[in-house]
């Protein structure tokens, strides 16, 4: 049965494929009803197999794909194995059942730039790239894209970079390895770059690792550039019932306050995390 408050929505869906795309990395595609809001880049939806004890509670994952056709809609979620979860997941086949409750939380906050930087760390790319075709296909064509993307290795990176939209944006990569790329942290590309950017006229969107954010708000907390940053954070119901995904934040007079990733968030200006903590 479809329940919908608001913009919200809750049904069961089916999965049309579920592949890997790199070792451990997976493109999850799924089938839903019409009905389902169109989501925002940033934006993310509960998943939950009923009845299976691997996913007791819905687990959050980003949105990375969304397209209305004739008779459904459909979402694409790019995930990483990283639990029983996951595991699990990963070994679901097309015609599997699996309800989806979304689309939830704050997506990215659009402004006019002449430089929009994407700053991505594994499996981060999800959203930014959904960001990124949006962009396209809105035929945003003065915009310089760059893609900053990091990665275990290259058999990784060149997987996640599949899952780029076409264009004209610019890549540039980094694995711990240097299999590919420059060799270390993706921010040491992006300290270099800020260097010799007119920083008012940048934007960064962020999504990735706790440390890789951390390094970046380290960053731009000296420069005049607007930047956003998608959080991750394990959450049980995704609505903000439960409080158990609060983050510290600092408030514009300095004073902190607990905010929650699924509900204030997932996204965030940078600045206003207390990174610290």
């Amino acid at each position: 049965m479809t329940e919908r408050t608001d913009n919200l929505f809750s049904d069961a869906g089916f999965i049309r494929h579920n592949r890997q795309i790199a070792p451990g990395h997976f493109l999850l595609s799924i089938s839903i009803p019409l009905a389902f809001p169109v989501p925002k880049p940033g934006q993310f939806c509960m998943l939950h197999l009923p009845g299976n004890e691997a996913m007791i509670l819905s687990r959050p994952f980003s949105v990375h794909g969304f397209q209305k056709k004739k008779k459904e809609a459909v979402l694409e979620i790019l995930y990483r194995v990283s639990g029983r979860g996951t595991q699990f997941l990963s070994n679901l086949t097309p015609g599997a059942e699996i309800r989806v409750l979304g689309p939830l939380g704050r997506g990215f906050w659009r402004l006019a730039g002449k430089r929009i930087l994407l700053v991505a760390g594994g499996i981060g790319l999800a959203p930014l790239a959904f960001f990124l075709e949006r962009e396209i296909e809105y035929g945003n064509h003065s915009t310089a894209f760059s893609i900053y993307l990091g990665a275990k290795n290259a058999e990784i990176l060149e997987g996640l970079a599949s899952r780029i939209p076409a264009g004209n944006q610019k890549l540039l990569p980094a694995t711990d390895d240097g299999s590919i790329g420059y060799r270390g942290p993706i921010t040491d590309i992006l300290k270099k770059d800020l260097e010799h950017l007119a920083t008012k006229e940048t934007m960064i969107l962020a999504c990735g690792p706790t440390a890789m954010l951390k390094s970046l708000a380290e960053l731009v907390t000296q420069k005049a550039v607007f930047c956003e940053v998608s959080l991750e954070e394990r959450m049980a119901c995704g609505i903000g019932a439960c409080l158990g995904c609060v983050v510290e934040t600092r408030n514009q007079n300095g004073s902190s306050t607990y905010k929650r990733v699924c509900k204030e968030g997932p996204v965030f200006d940078i600045r206003e995390i207390v990174w610290s903590r």
